[in-house]
């Protein structure tokens, strides 16, 4: 609760852009301002914690969503920390909705940035290489933090839902459980797990980014404890040289084969068929 006090997360807009949606999350106006119910808050930002971690402890991934100033840099460095995938420019249409094609434009970038580790744009005429570049530069900032996104997200993880509007249809059309930071200007309705906080100050919007990425860090961590004791009670289950089934010979079997062999005539294919070795044709003269 201090930290979130100290960051300035109950702080909200003008008593006159607020949406009444975000009544109950309400604390109290003071100087023409709404103050968020911080109690509300916590509560609410521990259902989130937990479902992130739920979801990344099952191997799914989370989409960190922030395109404003106040968001950029807080939105890259918890994703990046936690493993997880950013947008933080630009919110390119059909980003979700149109996912193949998105990935289309990664595999171009991938290959362009190829094509410059092995030296290929040093062979080219020098405004051909800058124009190359350039267009690294560009599709770097908007696909850099997807860029090894191979399917869609677990959830959405977004700042500002009012600044992400098209962010937020892709996922409420796609049926992608969101996320969501709510300011009292907001509508709580277009959010799973909506969060009452400020979220336009820079720190309130650093501070429930990292919450949100340590929530994603413990699930991950969860996944690889369980795997490891999964592989660690699979080899103690299966000691070296037991691993094999064998098939349980009786007395009467190895009888049966001796008889089989005494009234078999002993020529080299029955011999091989005795005892279970190929054979090839026989020659023909």
């Amino acid at each position: 609760m201090k930290q979130l006090l100290e960051a300035g997360v109950h702080f909200g807009h003008q008593t006159r852009r607020w949406n009444p949606k975000m009544k109950p999350f309400i604390f109290t106006d003071r100087n023409g301002i709404h103050i968020i119910d911080l109690q509300q808050t916590v509560t609410r930002l521990n259902e989130a914690y937990r479902y992130v971690a739920q979801l990344t402890a099952q191997g799914e991934s989370i989409l960190f969503v922030g395109t404003k100033k106040q968001a950029q840099e807080a939105v890259e460095r918890e994703a990046t920390r936690a493993g997880q995938f950013y947008v933080n420019q630009r919110w390119l249409g059909g980003m979700l909705t149109n996912f193949q094609t998105i990935q289309l434009r990664i595999r171009y970038l991938r290959d362009l940035e190829k094509r410059k580790e092995q030296g290929d744009f040093e062979r080219l005429p020098k405004k051909e290489a800058l124009k190359l570049q350039e267009e690294i530069d560009r599709l770097q900032r908007i696909f850099g933090g997807i860029k090894e996104m191979r399917r869609l997200p677990g959830a959405v993880f977004m700042v500002d839902t009012r600044k992400e509007h098209t962010a937020i249809l892709e996922a409420r059309r796609l049926e992608i459980p969101v996320i969501a930071l709510a300011d009292t200007n907001c509508d709580p309705d277009e959010m799973d797990y909506p969060i009452p906080a400020n979220d336009d100050a820079i720190r309130a919007v650093a501070l429930l980014c990292s919450k949100i990425a340590d929530a994603a860090i413990e699930g991950r961590m969860q996944r690889e404890a369980q795997f490891k004791d999964e592989s660690g009670e699979s080899a103690a289950a299966t000691p070296e040289g037991e691993g094999e089934q064998k098939t349980p010979v009786s007395v009467a079997d190895i009888e049966a084969t001796f008889a089989a062999a005494d009234t078999a005539p002993q020529t080299p294919q029955a011999v091989g068929a005795s005892t279970g070795a190929e054979t090839g044709p026989t020659p023909t003269e």
